[in-house]
């Protein structure tokens, strides 16, 4: 089975795509570098600085996350929570809910594919069916989280961030131009409820131990500021149908499993 980041796409495939490219100005170069300062900023932040990517809006980590000059720039300390090597996880930063429900209000940006909004709807529909105190919605308007085109070029399937201030992260960037018009609506789900997961404060399952689901050396990705805490009644062996693993085989369909449907009744 071939396996793919949830965010990043194989080496191989972004040499093929950016060979052909042999002539490059030195200031575009220059634009995409990630400077040392700013390298040094995501380590003490906790997160691992191997394959940091410059991009809109900031620098991905971990394959998908987003991380904004903001959030380089707060002055907090790294705690490092560590129970086991494959367990649920998830950040310091939650989504609140101030009453018995709260809806978190999701749209589809038209630079998607139209057939995208079918697999929004099919993400938002698995997480309505755990009975959650947290709801999903699709609008047209008026939404907390929205679902656009990633920049072209991108090397990523897609990226998100986590909450801040008691509210989910805006947006999830979806790599259309590599997965296509129809990649099939339970595959593209599984993709979108991930980063949906980021959004509400989920880190990845194998954060500890990303080679679990990406295959490869070890890889530990790092606790950083935002926490990468066990939520209790997860296992402390191998998971390997969580909806949050790092990575996940072309076309593969994750409902959210027993362990991540504890993870979430747990927070929400």
């Amino acid at each position: 089975m071939k396996i793919k980041n949830l965010l990043l796409l194989p080496a191989l495939v972004a040499t093929l795509l950016f060979s052909s490219c042999e002539q490059k100005e030195e200031s575009a170069v220059a634009a995409n570098e990630v400077s040392e300062m700013a390298l040094s900023r995501i380590s003490q932040l906790g997160f691992n600085k191997d394959n940091v990517q410059k991009v809109e809006g900031g620098y991905l980590v971990e394959g998908d996350i987003l991380l904004t000059d903001t959030d380089l720039n707060q002055n907090t300390m790294v705690q490092a929570l560590r129970v086991g090597e494959t367990e649920q996880y998830r950040t310091t930063n939650l989504v609140s809910v101030p009453g018995s429900t709260r809806t978190i209000y999701v749209a589809v940006s038209t630079s998607l594919p139209s057939t995208y909004v079918a697999a929004v709807d099919e993400a938002v529909r698995r997480y309505n069916a755990e009975n959650l105190r947290l709801k999903f919605q699709r609008v047209s308007s008026g939404y907390n989280v929205l679902f656009t085109a990633a920049p072209a070029g991108s090397s990523y399937l897609a990226s998100a961030g986590f909450p801040s201030g008691g509210n989910p992260y805006n947006r999830v960037q979806v790599n259309s131009s590599y997965l296509g018009t129809n990649p099939g609506t339970n595959y593209l789900a599984t993709i979108l409820a991930h980063e949906l997961g980021h959004c509400i404060g989920f880190r990845h399952t194998d954060y500890m131990n990303r080679s679990y689901s990406c295959g490869g050396s070890y890889y530990n990705e790092g606790a950083s500021t935002v926490g990468a805490i066990h939520i209790p009644g997860t296992p402390t062996g191998a998971d390997p149908n969580s909806w949050m693993l790092a990575c996940i085989g072309s076309g593969v369909n994750r409902y959210f499993n027993s362990n991540d449907r504890t993870a979430l009744n747990y927070l929400y």
